[in-house]
C-alpha cells in the first residue's frame, strides 16, 4: 500500500513514517524542507517529494505518485493557537490541498484534529458531543472538518478525523512541559516552575499515538471523528513527579509560579470506546 504522509519531518510525522515502515508499506513522505528530510532515518527508505502547502499546482495526486491514502499531519503556524493566521490564512490552504488530491483522485482521507475543538467543556469528552472551539487554531482546524464532510457530498472518499489529545516523547516541542522540566534539569538548574498542576488531562507516548494514527487509517469500517486519546485523566502534577520517578532524576518544584491556561478547560479527557473498537 502506498501512503503519503504529510508533515513528515514534525514531531508526529516522524513517528509515523517509522511505524508504516515497521508495517512494511511504502510511504510517500512530504514536507517544505527537504534538507531537514536528509536528517531523518527514514529518508533513505520513502520516497521524498518536497512541497509547500501554500502552492497551488493542478494535480497534487499524481505529484505525489498516486499514493492509496493520505496521512495528513501538516499544520503550519503552532504552538500559537491564538493567532489569526490559523483562520485567515491556514484553513484555506489546508482545505485546497486537501480538495486537490480529492478531486484528482484520491480517495482515503486521513487527517489529525485536536481536543481543542471540543472547547471549553470538562470531563470526559466523547466524538457525538456538539462541539465550540474558542481558539482560533481549534475553528480553523474544526472548519477543515466540516468542509471536507462537505466534500463528501460531491466525492466519494472515506474520511476519518483523529482528535489528538496530549502526547510527550523524544522530539517534541520544547514548550511542552515535559521537554520543559527536562532542559531546566539538564541546566543544573535547582528549581522548576510551573503551575499548581491540579488541571487533569489526557496523555499518551507519541509511540502509542502514532500506532493509533496508522491503525485508524489503515481501516475503514471506522470512519467519521475518532479520539486519539488514554481515556486516563492524570493531574499534570501527577505526569511531573511521575516522569521524575521514572528518569531517577530530581528537581524542586516551585508549584503556583505560573498561572493556569485560559485556552483550554481545566479538568478534560477523551473516550477512546471506538478507537479501542478499532
Amino acid at each position: 500500500m502506498k501512503i503519503l504522509v504529510t508533515g513528515a519531518t514534525g514531531f508526529i510525522g516522524n513517528y509515523v513514517i517509522e511505524e508504516l515502515l515497521k508495517r512494511e508499506c511504502q510511504v510517500i513522505a512530504t514536507s517544505r524542507n527537504i534538507e531537514k528530510a536528509k536528517e531523518k532515518s527514514w529518508f533513505k527508505k520513502v520516497i521524498f517529494v518536497e512541497h509547500d502547502l501554500n502552492a497551488v499546482e493542478d494535480n497534487l495526486f499524481h505529484k505525489f505518485h498516486e499514493p492509496d491514502l493520505l496521512i495528513h499531519l501538516a499544520w503550519n503556524g503552532l504552538p500559537n493557537y491564538k493567532k489569526l493566521f490559523h483562520i485567515e490564512t491556514e484553513l484555506m490552504n489546508q482545505y485546497n490541498f486537501i480538495k486537490n488530491l480529492i478531486v484528482s483522485g484520491l480517495t482515503n482521507i486521513n487527517i489529525t484534529g485536536t481536543c481543542f475543538e471540543y472547547g471549553m467543556l470538562d470531563g470526559q469528552l466523547n466524538e457525538e458531543m456538539v462541539v465550540n472551539p474558542e481558539n482560533p487554531y481549534a475553528i480553523a482546524k474544526n472548519s477543515l472538518r466540516i468542509f471536507i464532510e462537505q466534500l463528501q457530498r460531491e466525492y466519494s472518499f472515506n474520511f476519518k478525523w483523529m482528535r489528538l489529545f496530549y502526547m510527550f516523547g523524544k522530539g517534541q516541542n520544547e514548550n511542552a512541559i515535559l521537554p520543559q522540566l527536562q532542559n531546566a534539569i539538564d541546566r543544573n538548574e535547582t528549581v522548576f516552575n510551573m503551575s499548581l498542576g491540579e488541571q487533569i488531562r489526557d496523555y499518551l507516548s507519541i509511540e502509542e499515538i502514532a500506532q493509533h494514527i496508522v491503525n485508524v487509517s489503515l481501516q475503514n469500517n471506522t470512519q467519521g471523528i475518532i479520539n486519539i486519546s488514554s481515556n486516563e485523566p492524570i493531574k499534570i502534577i501527577e505526569l511531573v513527579k511521575k516522569y521524575l520517578l521514572d528518569t531517577k532524576q530530581t528537581i524542586s518544584l516551585n508549584l503556583g509560579f505560573y498561572p493556569y491556561p485560559d485556552y483550554e478547560p481545566f479538568s478534560f479527557w477523551g473516550d477512546n470506546s471506538k478507537l479501542k473498537n478499532i
